[in-house]
């Protein structure tokens, strides 16, 4: 392999919030990048201090450098998928989906970071309504946990017929080519499974269970993988899967540092060998 084919590696650009701690947000999404052969950029939306036991604080970007970040990313380097994760306001996520469209960026992963897996509303309505009207629209996948696709959706979700119910009621209503309610805030037997539908097939999306308190950042390692996956050129499907199939290794591998949750171990590559 050459200097010239190493320098040919797709593009991925991750708009979400830094992690303090390193184990979720921009932090986790560029080591998935990484870690699956992707050359990452990122657009920073907000600041949080925190670590394994919480959130301290949150700081905002102002739009005008989140949408200075995109463009920087998109105009020169190029971004062959992107992925959203925390937007945390109305104004920045209008931002987002208008330069999403502007500039063209295809591949969009909507992570709808807006209810934590306990089931805490992180962003307010006037914002969720956003997301939900304005840049879900725009996506090629989005990925909403429990909490998340019962605000999407409208309905209560106990059971692995309510998961599929709100995917085909989001896929329906919201205009996102495909959906994955991710199931990691289920109980029992249901937890981490998800469920897909892309508007013609509903499948069961399912791998082992891996039994760790440390799995922050799973969210924003799964959809940061599929996304890329879709720049590397895979089809929706089996990037999907295959990004299943990282996060839950992932997990295996996961970081038992600090006094909470720790993150899981992006850098399993390193280890297996």
């Amino acid at each position: 392999m050459n200097a010239e084919t190493i320098c040919r590696v797709p593009v991925a650009l991750t708009i979400a919030g830094s992690d303090s701690g390193g184990g979720a947000g921009i932090q986790a999404d560029l080591r998935t990048f990484a870690f699956n052969c992707v050359h990452g950029t990122s657009a920073i939306t907000c600041v949080t201090a925190q670590n394994t036991l919480g959130v301290a604080r949150v700081d905002a970007m102002p739009v005008e450098a989140v949408v200075a970040q995109i463009q920087a990313v998109a105009k020169d380097i190029g971004v062959q998928a992107a992925k959203t994760g925390m937007l945390l306001n109305q104004e920045i996520i209008s931002a987002v989906a208008q330069q999403v469209e502007t500039l063209q960026i295809n591949n969009l992963v909507v992570d709808p970071v807006m209810v934590s897996r306990m089931g805490a509303q992180l962003i307010d309505d006037d914002a969720v309504n956003t997301l939900r009207n304005v840049l879900i629209p725009k996506a090629t996948i989005v990925t909403p946990n429990r909490y998340e696709a019962q605000i999407l959706s409208g309905l209560t979700i106990n059971c692995l017929d309510d998961m599929g119910k709100a995917a085909r009621t989001i896929h329906e209503n919201l205009g996102a080519k495909a959906v994955l309610v991710k199931g990691g805030g289920m109980q029992g037997n249901l937890r981490g499974v998800d469920i897909w539908f892309d508007g013609e097939k509903l499948e069961i999306l399912t791998t082992r269970q891996i039994e760790t308190t440390n799995t922050h950042g799973t969210g924003c390692t799964l959809s940061a993988a599929i996304a890329a996956n879709l720049a590397l050129g895979e089809d929706l499907w089996p990037a999907v899967q295959q990004a299943k199939e990282y996060v839950t290794t992932a997990l295996c591998y996961a970081l038992n540092i600090g006094k909470g949750q720790g993150p899981v171990g992006h850098f399993f590559p390193l280890l297996q060998n």
